[in-house]
């Protein structure tokens, strides 16, 4: 039985999968970029994490461990000299496999890229399992119906409002009506003091006519 077997077989022999995985990383390392297979990017990954970590030590012992894994003195030195200290303040993830769409002719294979991150680039976090995945949906499900209920609320809220708005009488302003009034009431006056000064002037005369 095959329980906790670690690794990818590949279909091939162990030598011919450790010399697969070397040139592999290799090409990594000069290129900082290489497109193979989905399978032999994971696979190829791993190799590749642990040499950045030797890198990162930069101890001689690190140094002649990686040259013994590795049969490139270029690939070994640029490891050690340039990539090593790219990222000595980064803990984990130095690298990413990339899928991309469609297949290889010829076999049908799974296509992907696998670089090095940037410098600012945080590695991602693991993906959740299929049952927090499940609970994750039904919350956002549960947020989304929230958020429709809301919306439904604001609109009557809106829509009770116009309602009472329109009910309402329109009241006069308080300002207008004494002002006319007033107006009114002055005209009055002025009248009557007019009708005084004639009937006032018309007994004067009267009164000048019997002296005559």
């Amino acid at each position: 039985m095959r329980h906790r077997v670690d690794g990818r077989k590949l279909g091939i022999d162990a030598t011919h999968r450790k010399a697969m995985y070397r040139n592999l990383v290799i090409a990594l390392i000069t290129h900082e970029r290489i497109k193979t297979t989905t399978p032999r990017a994971k696979e190829a990954r791993r190799l590749a994490e642990r040499m950045i970590t030797f890198a990162k030590r930069g101890d001689l012992h690190a140094r002649r461990h990686v040259a013994s894994i590795l049969n490139d003195k270029n690939a070994v030195r640029k490891l050690f000299d340039e990539l090593g200290p790219r990222y000595a303040d980064r803990p984990g993830g130095f690298t990413r496999v990339l899928k991309l769409s469609g297949v290889r002719k010829g076999d049908a294979a799974e296509m992907a890229l696998l670089e090095f991150v940037k410098d600012g680039e945080r590695p991602k976090k693991k993906r959740a399992s299929s049952k927090t995945v499940v609970k994750a949906g039904k919350s956002k499900r549960g947020k989304a119906q929230d958020k429709t209920a809301a919306k439904a609320k604001s609109k009557t809220k809106s829509k009770a409002k116009s309602k009472k708005e329109e009910a309402e009488p329109v009241e006069a302003h308080p300002a207008e009506e004494p002002v006319e009034s007033e107006k009114l009431a002055e005209a009055a006056e002025t009248a009557e003091v007019v009708e005084d000064d004639d009937a006032a002037t018309g007994a004067e005369s009267s009164d000048d006519t019997k002296d005559a």
